[in-house]
């Protein structure tokens, strides 16, 4: 009997023990193991993933209300006899086709203005007009914005009045009754 291994697959002993010479390459065991594992992380990432996705989205639907706000405050003070704006093409305009106007003040830029950013539904409503000189002027209003897809692109809705108080809906919608931090 010989020590050592041996070329072809018949057993060998070496320290006193039969082995057995293996094939190259990994087993299937090996290879569902391996595959088993990175299933598992690829579940543990994915709904990481889109919850990241959310937030961001949540995140840029606060900041562009803000947006808006700043928007209406500068309508506002541009265009003292008509007040805030009631919608948001009357916040955007481009700049190619004339100077701003009533109707297209250019201090929005076109995504926000389109209504439709980073998953979420933008809006202005409850205009309150007051009719001064015959001419309406709108004393204040409340900008909203809701998920596109409630529970993919966003869970919370928000909504920001004329005063500056930023508030959230849990249910995706514009019942805001908490306060946004």
């Amino acid at each position: 009997m010989r020590l050592g291994i041996s070329m072809n697959h018949t057993p060998t002993f070496r320290n006193n023990r039969r082995t057995t010479p293996g094939p190259n390459g990994f087993t299937l065991m090996e290879l569902l193991i391996v595959i088993s594992i990175i299933l598992i992380l690829m579940l543990v990432a994915i709904p990481t993933a889109g919850k990241i996705r959310k937030h961001a989205n949540e995140l840029s639907a606060q900041k562009s209300l803000q947006t808006i706000q700043e928007a209406e405050s500068m309508y506002e003070s541009t265009y003292p006899t008509n007040g805030y704006a009631c919608t948001l093409p009357a916040l955007a305009g481009d700049p190619n086709s004339g100077p701003p106007s009533p109707t297209a003040a250019q201090v929005i830029n076109g995504e926000l203005a389109t209504g439709i950013k980073s998953g979420y539904i933008f809006n202005i409503t409850n205009c309150t007009k007051v009719n001064i000189n015959n001419t309406d002027r709108i004393t204040s209003y409340t900008a909203t914005a809701v998920p596109a897809t409630l529970g993919k692109t966003g869970d919370r809705g928000f909504c920001l009045d004329s005063g500056g108080a930023m508030k959230a809906d849990p249910a995706g919608g514009t019942n805001c009754t908490q306060m946004v931090q």
